[in-house]
């Protein structure tokens, strides 16, 4: 687990105030992001918790502009966040970046692994580096992942395992070195022992940059461990935020309450009461 601190007098970087996304109109319209405000500061690991189709992955794709909102406003780094043109777009996505679910469908597969990296020290301003240079950074952002640059150079991604996919992209996000990182259930395709080893670097990134993390998961013991505060979404809605500690060992939400009931303990009889009412709905 990792060690908990207070940001709550730090800086922001990301806020939502009002926030809000709708689709549909009339009898077919879904209101999937409802009003929402939060406050994400300079260093701080966040994770957003909610059941599948509780909106958090709509709210993920506003953060990175790639959906509009229907009302409210981001403020990025304490001003109202401008992406009104594709030049200030291009611009905000240098210091927000996403790590997504699915790392087969993350890549062009097109791209060798070489062309990925390359482009990342592109976007930081390295496009005229010496070659031995780019060389020399490539290796640096493998080697914190774990991965030898010189056993991946001109091969694909889809060359390699899934976790070793989600890896790259960690990789990736080293050599671009944005302000917040936004990972969207990161874990949820690779296996046990590659989901612990990519959120110890997800730390270890946060610790080694002093970037912002967002992580999006269903899982609340994975978010437990990692997070100083947490966000419950349910419904569009966040129903309970704090410090991981307050909302864990302190539920206030009947829907925490659940999520954590919902989390198997391997010395006691499962309650599969909850699974057995949804079934019945």
């Amino acid at each position: 687990m990792s060690e908990r601190k207070d940001y709550t007098n730090g800086p922001l970087c990301l806020s939502g105030r009002n926030l809000t996304r709708v689709f549909g109109t009339g009898a077919k319209q879904n209101v999937a992001v409802d009003h929402v405000n939060f406050d994400f500061h300079e260093g701080e690991f966040v994770s957003i918790v909610g059941e599948s189709g509780s909106g958090k992955t709509t709210l993920s794709k506003m953060l990175l502009g790639l959906l509009n909102i229907s009302e409210g406003e981001i403020l990025y780094q304490g001003k109202p966040r401008d992406i009104s043109s594709r030049k200030k777009l291009n611009e905000y996505w240098k210091g927000i970046q996403p790590i997504f679910q699915d790392p087969f469908s993350s890549y062009n597969i097109f791209h060798k692994i070489d062309a990925v990296l390359l482009d990342c020290i592109a976007m930081r301003g390295g496009r005229n580096l010496p070659y031995e240079k780019k060389v020399e950074m490539m290796t640096e952002a493998c080697s914190f992942v774990n991965l030898k640059f010189a056993e991946l150079t001109n091969k694909y991604p889809f060359e390699l395992s899934g976790g070793q996919m989600q890896r790259l992209m960690i990789a990736r996000i080293f050599l671009l070195k944005p302000k917040i990182l936004l990972a969207d259930e990161p874990t949820s395709m690779v296996d046990a022992c590659s989901r612990a080893t990519i959120l110890d670097m997800l730390l270890n990134l946060r610790d080694e940059t002093g970037m912002t993390i967002i992580f999006i998961t269903h899982d609340i013991g994975l978010a437990y461990y990692i997070s100083d505060t947490i966000y419950i979404m349910e419904h569009g809605k966040f129903v309970e935020s704090g410090k991981a500690d307050e909302v864990i060992l302190n539920p206030q939400a009947a829907y925490t309450k659940r999520l954590i009931s919902d989390v198997p303990k391997i010395h006691e009889e499962w309650d599969l009461s909850t699974v057995e009412m949804i079934n019945n709905l």
